[in-house]
């Protein structure tokens, strides 16, 4: 049963909302007060059926439209989330408990992937080439005088496609998504994290807004009862994943076993190296932001840093006096630097991972659980732990919430051999002045994604997500040429005229 103190929030199919009368419902609060926000939908898989018969009902009159004529819905819905931007903001904050600034901010990062996606028209085009062989030289059926063979590659679109994205960017990462998708031709099925999709929701009404004909773009809640229809439909083509490593594995594994295209972009634990010629304060100033940012809850947070040699001498004092300073409280306040942790069950997690590190031996530096923040809501403060060692679960284990671990190294060899071994690869980046010691870490280093003097080395949608090890399974990832590439299909014409 549903709670009668928060709406039923509504599935979006065939460009309609449609509610769910009988099934399993969660029930969302507000992270910075605990008040009931929403009741979503978990396990009513008809629904689940009924978005991907819509998509593929839609997909043969969408596919056949020009892509230009598919970006000019795009070009109208950049327009309506320009001027929606405050709206859809206020909604994270209020479900997700990111401050105002970090929910704009994530807002607009999603705008710069609709306009990436309006240049399908180039990013779709095939290549040619004449007279790449003499037809006589391997298929001559007469006397042509060798006529030449040319040969083209075009892109084509897949069918129906399906999103599951997670609660930590409740707006961009779907926008990493679907845009790419039905611009190339694809129809889709987005199925939003389950603990704050109303932004994700509203996002897709202006998509209909925008123009978006019925059934090209269709939402669906759920669970993972959902989840396993979905990636295991006959009509579903590509999976794209955002999550947890250990859904991810479970997600590759089936889709693939069910001859679906998957990525899954999974978990992290990322490292920065701090060396001693560093600028001071620009690297005090990225490791704080990339450690506390979003409350530590993206899979681009620098959870532990390496201070190399006579580093952390001033670094760890700059650390602890920044974070001692953040005010910590609901993400609509003016004062708030970081807001709530999502929802009672990562602050809970949150809070063994700190007593784990006590446990471990590591030395507690700042108390996140004796920060100055308010008793109602999920909340928990900086947090800094000295002298850790790889093996202890807050190094080698992605906590994704704001406790930073410190490490010490001798050398960047030393440092970057600790940064090797964890079973992640999603970015790791460096603080130096010295560009021999960048170009060494950037040739050995194990991340797909890296930084020099860059906190959050957060490629735009030119560029592709490109984690590696455990952060993600797959060939292709998304954005950039990898994002065209995954939802598209290559097709080669070889022509001869006699």
């Amino acid at each position: 049963m549903s709670d009668q103190a928060a709406p039923v929030l509504p599935h979006i199919i065939a460009g309609k909302a449609v509610h769910s009368a009988k099934c399993t419902f969660r029930l969302n609060t507000n992270p910075g007060t605990g008040d009931p926000i929403a009741s979503v939908p978990m396990d009513d898989v008809g629904m689940a059926e009924k978005a991907v018969q819509a998509a593929a009902a839609a997909y043969p009159a969408w596919s056949k439209t020009p892509v230009g004529d598919r970006i000019q819905h795009l070009f109208k819905y950049k327009v309506l989330l320009e001027a929606h931007v405050d709206e859809l903001a206020e909604i994270i904050v209020q479900e997700h408990g990111k401050t105002t600034a970090e929910a704009v901010g994530s807002v607009r990062r999603g705008i710069d992937c609709i306009e990436h996606a309006c240049g399908a028209p180039i990013l779709m085009m095939g290549r040619t080439l004449p007279r790449i062989a003499v037809s006589s030289s391997f298929c001559r059926t007469q006397d042509d005088g060798g006529v030449g063979i040319d040969s083209s590659v075009d892109r084509l679109p897949l069918g129906v496609c399906v999103g599951i994205t997670p609660f930590n960017f409740p707006m961009m990462v779907p926008l990493w998504m679907w845009p790419m998708a039905v611009a190339s031709g694809n129809t889709f099925v987005l199925k939003p994290s389950e603990r704050d999709p109303s932004s994700t929701i509203r996002a897709i009404e202006l998509a209909h807004e925008a123009g978006f004909p019925e059934g090209v773009l269709n939402l669906v809640h759920g669970g993972p009862d959902v989840v396993n229809h979905l990636i295991k439909h006959d009509d579903v083509r590509a999976v794209s994943f955002v999550g947890s490593t250990k859904a991810g594995e479970y997600i590759y594994s089936t889709g693939c076993a069910h001859a679906k295209r998957v990525q899954c972009m999974c978990g992290a634990k990322n490292f920065s190296i701090i060396m001693p010629d560093a600028n001071k304060e620009a690297a005090i100033d990225g490791v704080f932001g990339s450690a506390f940012g979003n409350t530590g809850q993206r899979c681009l947070a620098g959870s532990v840093v390496i201070a190399v040699g006579d580093a952390a001498g001033w670094l760890i004092p700059g650390l602890v006096v920044k974070a001692k300073a953040v005010g910590v409280g609901r993400g609509c306040d003016k004062n708030t630097n970081m807001g709530p942790l999502q929802d009672q069950a990562a602050k809970d997690r949150v809070l063994g991972y700190i007593e784990a590190g006590v446990s471990a031996g590591a030395d507690l530096l700042l108390d996140g659980r004796e920060c100055s923040m308010p008793n109602a809501g999920c909340f928990v403060g900086p947090t800094i732990f000295d002298n850790t060692t790889s093996n202890m679960s807050i190094v080698s284990e992605e906590i994704f919430g704001p406790v930073l671990s410190i490490m010490r190294a001798p050398d960047l060899d030393a440092a970057v051999a600790e940064v090797n071994k964890s079973e992640y690869g999603n970015m790791s980046v460096m603080f130096t002045d010295s560009g021999h010691a960048a170009h060494r870490f950037e040739t050995t280093v194990n991340a797909g994604m890296i930084g020099i003097n860059v906190g959050v080395p957060a490629p735009m949608a030119a560029f592709p997500f490109s984690g590696w090890k455990k952060s993600f399974y797959g060939d292709l990832h998304t954005n950039g040429e990898d994002g065209v590439r995954f939802f598209t299909k290559s097709r080669v014409t070889v022509r001869r005229w006699i």
